[in-house]
């Protein structure tokens, strides 16, 4: 049996007063997406390592295990977690 990756959308917001998740919304073409806030600035990667890490703890799971696979330079990312399935990363983020 192979690892799992879990794919999971988000629309982030640097800048905020805080981090912290704000809960499911839909982008324009009807997907999922989680609403994320952190405190980091975007600049040069800052707020990107910010979510990763952000997510890694909040998901209960290793830094190395959470990897930006698109949007680097966009509010819209794409977000893989190595070791859980997509089913797993819903409940957990479910639960905070």
């Amino acid at each position: 049996m192979g690892l799992s990756v879990a794919r999971l959308a988000i629309k982030l917001t640097p800048r905020a007063a805080a981090d912290r998740i704000d809960g499911w919304d839909v982008d324009p073409d009807g997907r999922s997406v989680l609403k994320v806030r952190v405190r980091a600035q975007p600049v040069e990667g800052e707020a990107n390592a910010a979510l990763t890490a952000f997510l890694a703890k909040a998901l209960g799971v290793p830094k190395r295990d959470v990897t930006l696979a698109r949007g680097g330079q966009s509010r819209l990312k794409m977000i893989e977690v190595a070791s859980l399935s997509d089913d797993e990363v819903r409940d957990r983020l479910s639960d905070l």
